[in-house]
């Protein structure tokens, strides 16, 4: 079973370490990762490119020093590398102009305002790791637990 990725980016620690705590469940199927920066997590996909490994989904703020969290994920969207890699952004500072970029541009495939509600971030990773695992043809039994079932038995019927 290959292990899949799961990124985090967000240049506060406590929010950082919010969302690692929420994704919690997910850490004995998949490899959860935390950068502080759009730069450091465009090393990290580097890395991870290099080796083969799988970057499922990345989860970034939007406002950070540096780039932006919609300048990682429009940047992430247009590298063929990892068009099938799933993004979510999280804001506490967005207009509406940005969450229009971040849809269009970004093609984000979820959008969560500060504070979320833990119970919904795991439910909509799942849901998102669920149809990466389906678009990449994985053997989704090696993560069926971690999977949202609904997702699976809409897609497998």
């Amino acid at each position: 079973m290959d292990k899949l990725y799961i990124i985090c980016v967000d240049d506060q620690r406590e929010v950082l370490g919010a969302v690692m705590k929420d994704l919690a469940p997910l850490g004995q199927d998949f490899l959860l990762e935390e950068c502080e920066s759009a730069e450091e997590c465009e090393d990290l996909l580097e890395e991870l490119d290099s080796i083969g490994a799988h970057v499922a989904l990345v989860i970034s703020d939007h406002i950070m020093p540096g780039r932006s969290g919609v300048e990682l994920l429009t940047q992430l969207a247009g590298d063929r590398r990892f068009v099938a890699t799933r993004k979510v952004l999280l804001t506490g500072q967005a207009t509406h102009r940005d969450t229009i970029e971040a849809v269009n541009a970004a093609r984000i495939d979820h959008y969560f305002e500060k504070p979320w509600d833990p119970y919904e971030l795991l439910t909509v990773s799942r849901r998102l790791l669920t149809e990466y695992v389906l678009a990449q043809r994985l053997d989704y039994e090696s993560y069926a637990a971690a999977l949202d079932q609904a997702t699976l038995y809409r897609e497998l019927h």
